[in-house]
């Protein structure tokens, strides 16, 4: 039989929209019931559970084909009306609102329903499958706070990549890193700090600079940012990219946040600095640490300027 598979997960303004970009290459690689069919023997049936938050990505799911399902609130009397509805056989649950009580309770009324939990912050959760994607995410971590029966997927060897990147990988970079000028910015989908501005800020104190600065429409400061980059001809604005992956390997480096796009800039191999903007972020903050990647513990102007001497490889003449 067709398996149906609900994705309960948000997007925002404030949120971001980490959670449903990764919740797409993961539903991907479920391969699809043909439309024409509901009663296909394989392949499953996809359903997003979403609600219409401020600032929202929920278009790229309609984008994608996918079933939307748009939800008053974040309780959990409604997701368990639509579980019995569409007969879900399997939960994939990417939302930090939802806990191990919330969890277990799906699962007392609907035993034979199969819960997938992605997490990126060691927490305990009620679930059949847990994915940890990000390269800091280790299994042992998780001892006490899944069920024994539990399956874990943790580490690089599950991040969640979409394909323009392995295809980008692939291609040869145009230039050696000696001759670094060109600057990949992204400080997440909703940049929730307004910290883009201060880091162009900062780097227009160096000379022979590109920038593209990589955001979306759910970034409240969208505005503001519009105008800074105005009239600037070595900042490029991308707004809802569907090339961020080309523009990440014809940088030089990154600037990023210690979250998802870590795992991206990793996986491209190219040098960053992460400025840690939110508490989830602090896994992985504390891994790049420890690994001796430039990293900043929240923005400090004095020290990202640092950082970036090191690697634009300009010192004080260079400087404006």
């Amino acid at each position: 039989m067709t398996k149906v598979i609900l994705f309960r997960a948000d997007s925002s303004s404030t949120i971001g929209t980490g959670h449903i970009m990764r919740d797409l290459v993961l539903a991907k690689q479920y391969p699809k019931v043909p439309e024409q069919s509901d009663k296909c023997p394989w392949g499953a049936k996809i359903i997003f559970a979403v609600q219409d938050l401020d600032g929202n990505i929920n278009q790229k799911i309609t984008e994608a084909n996918y079933q939307l399902h748009i939800l008053k609130n974040s309780g959990i009397d409604e997701l368990s009306s639509l579980i019995k509805e569409k007969n879900i056989d399997t939960i994939v649950i990417d939302h930090y609102g939802i806990d191990a009580e919330y969890e277990k309770k799906l699962k007392t009324k609907y035993p034979s329903l199969k819960i997938f939990v992605l997490d990126d912050t060691y927490e305990k959760h009620h679930c059949d499958i847990l994915l940890n994607h990000n390269i800091y995410a280790n299994a042992k971590r998780y001892k006490n706070l899944v069920p024994k029966s539990c399956e874990l997927r943790c580490g690089s060897e599950y991040t969640l990549l979409r394909d323009e990147f392995i295809e980008e990988k692939s291609k040869k970079s145009s230039k050696k890193i000696e001759s670094a000028d060109n600057i990949f910015l992204a400080m997440g989908g909703a940049d929730t700090q307004n910290l883009n501005p201060k880091i162009l800020e900062v780097l227009s104190e160096f000379d022979n600079i590109k920038v593209a600065v990589v955001t979306t429409t759910a970034n409240r400061n969208l505005k503001e940012l519009k105008n800074y980059v105005k009239n600037k001809k070595w900042i490029k604005l991308h707004i809802n990219s569907e090339q961020v992956a080309k523009l990440m390997r014809k940088s030089d480096f990154a600037i990023i946040t210690p979250s998802v796009t870590a795992n991206e800039v990793y996986f491209m191999e190219k040098p960053f600095i992460a400025i840690k903007t939110a508490e989830n972020q602090k896994y992985m903050y504390k891994f790049l640490k420890k690994k001796k990647f430039l990293v900043l513990n929240k923005f400090k102007e004095k020290k990202l300027k640092k950082h970036l001497e090191v690697l634009l490889g300009q010192y004080d003449k260079n400087v404006r």
